[in-house]
């Protein structure tokens, strides 16, 4: 709890709050404890109040932003790739009580398991009657990323980009492949191909599916020129 604390400047009133936020699924079917005992719950309410807090930050810094753009960059901002790279700067995945069969595993360092810890413990504090503390500490964590992404919209945005390109020629979407894996479970790294009327447009490697499309994407919107 006093690491907690540390972590996130915030004092904790109800310790048992805390403990189910780090507790893994895993960890109560080795027990055979109820699953409200894990972290499921208040990751759900975790997520709603990070999501909320993120928009507020955005409606409020981007009053010329549109809702699609708004949209985008809170995905981005609140994705576990996000919330796992916070995590394990700050040092909360070594918090995370997790049955001995994952922990071999290595789950503990797997971008959804830290995201769903970070996530609840955002709820444990907004239960603990911490919510002006964890509003305050979102703002101030997730608005550098909120800004990077912001003037790097059209990177994170490059695979709309690429289907209204595609789209507006044949009415066709480009086409996305996973061709290779490597690296440990807990650290894949996933190679990428995106291709358009069967010709390859380009090919990244990415920590996640989804990032290796995404670069994948950008690195196509440059080779048509779509993009400066």
């Amino acid at each position: 709890m006093k690491t907690l604390e540390q972590i996130y400047g915030i004092e904790i009133k109800t310790p048992e709050l805390f403990k189910k936020a780090l507790t893994h699924p895993s960890y109560t079917q080795d027990l055979n404890l109820p699953q409200t005992e894990s972290y499921e719950r208040l990751e759900f309410l975790g997520d709603a109040v990070l999501k909320l807090t993120v928009s507020d930050v955005l409606y409020n810094m981007y009053p010329d932003s549109n809702e699609g753009e708004m949209s985008k960059i809170r995905g981005v901002v609140v994705s576990d790739n996000t919330l796992a790279d916070i995590s394990k700067k700050n040092g909360l995945q070594e918090l995370i009580i997790i049955s001995k069969h994952d922990e071999k595993q290595g789950a503990r360092n797997l971008n959804s398991i830290c995201a769903c810890a970070y996530e609840a413990i955002l709820g444990a504090y907004y239960l603990d009657g911490k919510y002006p503390q964890i509003k305050n500490y979102i703002e101030k964590t997730f608005t550098p990323y909120i800004i990077e992404v912001k003037k790097n919209f059209t990177k994170y945005n490059a695979k709309e980009i690429l289907q209204e390109y595609t789209q507006g020629k044949d009415k066709k979407r480009p086409v996305y492949e996973i061709i290779g894996e490597s690296g440990p479970a807990h650290k894949r790294v996933f190679e990428v191909q995106v291709s358009y009327q069967g010709k390859i447009l380009a090919t990244e490697k990415g920590m996640s599916k989804k990032d290796a499309e995404q670069k994948a994407a950008y690195a196509a919107c440059e080779k048509l020129g779509l993009v400066k």
